[in-house]
């Protein structure tokens, strides 16, 4: 293992010396030793026969690494699950190497000295999981989420909240206004090192923009010696820039952290990059598995050991040994000798692809790291341009060549063509029009689904166009009925239009229905120009799901006699104060002899969790409020039957 170059953590502080003891060795009793790791989406391709075991594989070296390397706690940077709604196999593989690797009894050596309940207050438990007497942890996990694993649905709520209630991880930086940003770090000591670890959660990328633009992003630093303490970052956001506002600038962040950790970029960019506008640095771990065949994603995937001392740091690339291996090609027949007027040109150009594959599965062969959890098929990519003439051939009946050698058998080869841009050359140069046709060609394994929705309705026939529902309210809601398996998402997004056009109609004071219609149409128009945000969209989701959830609740609460509440016998929502945190009890259960005691003696800045602390009493459950809300059956009956009513009561 090659430790990096020690990095100063600001050029403005004096560069201070790593403690090291008579005998030559470190002094790791003021040094942290943190493992850097992120986008590991566990799940991806889990129904794949070949490939779906990929994630849980390399997460568990990860977690080995770790261990080997005998780090302080381990930081995550999002993106944990590639889904949403992790499956039940993939979230037993995760506990299960949570609790063979996390596990045991090497007591923690530093101190966390922040208000806990501040850190985590948006947990059911908002305490740190090794601080817990009833848990034993070795090395603690922080993590924040990312853009797959984000809070949403009823209680807004994500897999690393379970993972933070079960004690197995310590979910940080989720936000839960959309108003205002405050970020508060997690504070931990070491001896004489101070670490303030700031955390925020994926955001919307133009919503964060925005924010950060009208100053609601604020950070927190501590009051005393704030100049002491060596301050990161760890965030899950668009880097590269995508468009105006869709990624978030390096110059954003506050020019007193030292160190960034960038979140959400597949590309490895693991060394430490310096920015000389803020004067921090920037670590980019990427993606531990391929998720896209694109050229990024074939760096050589690392975790990182970050070594913080004092105002220093140091960083040592490992690399990653199970990750399967990937190789992409871009081919432009143009450019061979392959000529579209070949009578067999079909056939050749199958064999020229057929031996860049070989000489790749030959390549793979030779560099297999010899780890003997490392697959040995490799993925490959070749992107074939048949601009000029030539006809692509079946990519799926070429993949059958390759059934004992290559992982993706279905997209060995991808066809694209550029297209022909006519342009006035006073206007465009001729590289600019490169650019933009390459970026068309991109831009179609890009379609959004938002945008598939969009350009139906616009393209539909005038009586299958959307008459009150809004293409981008429908197509937000399809996204995350797709992306995010919101089941109700559709639904909501309907019932919430509707209502807001129900809302508009009241005001207008309507008469009659002969102008409904258009009335109805022009305020559907309005609402397109005034380009309805997706801030909007998904707050009339989380609104709407709340309400649910609390109408849920409320329907399992009954009244007894004295008009005090008591829970349906069929579900009981509320626990009893005495009863087990799982609704579960077994008068036979017999209390387990534990073999260890739980004490941590060892150096001063042990914690220590013995069974000293006290468990207090249990606080009353406040009790959800009852809501009802009526929900009539068109948009036209509703409004006239409101109209009636009110000409009743006055007429009364």
């Amino acid at each position: 293992m090659v430790i990096a170059e020690i990095y100063p953590a600001l050029l403005r502080f004096k560069k201070q010396k790593i403690m090291v003891s008579q005998d030559g060795s470190e002094d790791n009793s003021h040094q942290f030793k943190i493992l850097l790791a992120s986008d590991i989406h566990l799940g991806y391709m889990e129904n794949d026969s070949v490939r779906g075991n990929d994630s849980l594989v390399t997460f568990e070296e990860i977690l080995e690494k770790a261990k080997q390397n005998d780090v302080d706690f381990i930081l995550f940077g999002g993106d944990l699950f590639h889904e949403n709604k992790p499956s039940r196999s993939i979230l037993h593989g995760c506990l299960a190497l949570l609790r063979k690797y996390c596990m045991g009894d090497k007591p923690i050596q530093f101190e966390f000295v922040s208000d806990q309940s501040v850190n985590f207050e948006h947990c059911t438990f908002p305490s740190l999981n090794y601080d817990d007497p009833n848990l034993n942890i070795s090395y603690p996990i922080f993590s924040i989420h990312g853009n797959h694993d984000d809070p949403t649905g009823q209680g807004n709520l994500c897999s690393l909240d379970l993972f933070h209630t079960i004690g197995l991880i310590n979910y940080f930086g989720k936000c839960t206004s959309l108003d205002k940003i405050v970020l508060s770090p997690l504070l931990l000591q070491k001896g004489r090192t101070k670490l303030a670890l700031f955390g925020l959660g994926s955001i919307q990328d133009e919503r964060l923009h925005r924010m950060f633009l009208k100053k609601n992003v604020s950070m927190l630093r501590p009051r005393e010696d704030k100049e002491d303490w060596f301050n990161v970052c760890v965030l899950h956001q668009n880097r590269a820039k995508h468009s105006a506002t869709k990624y978030i600038p390096e110059q954003f962040l506050d020019d007193f952290i030292d160190l960034v950790v960038w979140g959400h970029e597949h590309e490895c960019r693991i060394d430490p990059e310096w920015n000389n506008v803020q004067n921090f640095y920037v670590c980019q771990p990427g993606s531990s598995i391929a998720t896209s065949l694109s050229p990024a994603e074939a760096v050589q995937k690392h975790v990182a050991l970050l070594y913080i001392d004092g105002k220093n740091f140091k960083i040592s690339k490992l690399p990653l040994e199970t990750v399967r291996q990937f190789y992409t090609e871009d081919i432009v027949l143009m450019e061979t000798n392959l000529k579209p007027d070949d009578l067999k040109i079909s056939k050749k150009m199958e064999d020229f692809c057929a031996e860049k594959v070989d000489s790749y599965v030959r390549l793979a062969e030779s560099s297999h790291t010899g780890h003997a959890k490392q697959p040995k098929k490799p993925l490959i990519r070749l992107r074939v341009d048949y601009s000029g003439g030539y006809e692509p051939f079946s990519s799926f009946r070429f993949g059958q060549r390759f059934v004992d050698k290559v992982a993706n058998l279905k997209d060995i080869v991808t066809f694209h063509r550029k297209k022909e841009i006519e342009m006035n050359k006073t206007d465009i140069s001729v590289a600019d029009s490169k650019v933009l046709t390459n970026f068309k060609t991109e831009s179609l394994d890009a379609a959004r689904v938002e945008d598939i929705v969009k350009k139906h309705f616009q393209n539909a026939e005038p009586k299958k166009k959307l008459q009150i529902l809004t293409e981008k309210g429908l197509g937000y809601a399809v996204n995350e009925f797709v992306e995010k398996e919101e089941k109700e998402a559709i639904a909501d997004i309907v019932k919430y239009q509707l209502s807001e056009t129900q809302k508009y109609l009241n005001q207008k004071q309507l008469t009659s229905e002969e102008n409904i219609y258009s009335i109805v149409q022009h305020y559907k128009e309005e609402r397109a120009k005034k380009n309805e945000s997706n801030d909007d969209l998904s707050e009339a989701l989380k609104e709407s799901q709340s309400r649910t959830f609390s109408t849920a609740k409320s329907s399992n609460v009954q009244h007894d006699k004295d008009g005090n509440e008591s829970c349906s016998s069929n579900e009981s929502l509320v626990l009893d104060d005495d009863s087990d945190d799982f609704g579960v009890t077994n008068d036979n259960a017999v209390p387990s002899k534990s073999k260890r005691g739980r004490g941590r003696g060892g150096k001063e800045t042990t914690t220590s969790r013995g069974r000293s602390r006290g468990r207090g009493s249990r606080g009353s459950r406040s009790k959800a409020q009852v809501v009802t809300e009526s929900r009539p059956s068109s948009l036209l009956s509703s409004y006239f039957t409101q109209k009636s009513k009110r000409k009743l009561s006055e007429s009364e």
